[in-house]
């Protein structure tokens, strides 16, 4: 069986072989090679160096440095601690040194100490 091609379809098979060699001839041809973005990268952190903490050192307390409290008699006045005493209050409340609380209390003798005065109008 001898297989017999026509001049036509011979004809037609090369044009359409010459057909497509010129127009790949003329296609540009691109070859792209896509790598796409790299995949993320974990870095660990530089490690951190920490010194120990300084030693706990308490200092003592600063010293207190008051003035001596001294009682009795400043000038015309009497300190017992808590308050002056003029020289008559303080020999009304202490009478005259025979012991302590000899009298009345403070602000008690003569006129209440409200400027009523005592007897006879004396404070």
């Amino acid at each position: 069986m001898k297989i017999e091609i026509s001049g036509r379809v011979l004809a037609g098979l090369l044009a359409v072989a010459m057909w497509s060699a010129a127009s790949a001839a003329r296609a540009d041809v691109h070859v792209g090679v896509n790598i796409g973005v790299p995949a993320p990268v974990y870095v660990a952190p530089t490690p951190v160096y920490a010194p120990p903490p300084p030693p706990v050192v308490y200092a003592p307390p600063p010293p207190m440095y008051a003035p001596p409290v001294v009682i009795g008699w400043h000038g015309n006045r009497y300190w017992d601690g808590r308050r002056y005493w003029s020289r008559n209050d303080y020999y009304r409340y202490h009478g005259h040194g025979r012991g302590p609380h000899h009298g009345p209390p403070p602000g008690h003798a003569y006129g209440h100490g409200n400027g009523h005065g005592g007897p006879h109008g004396h404070r």
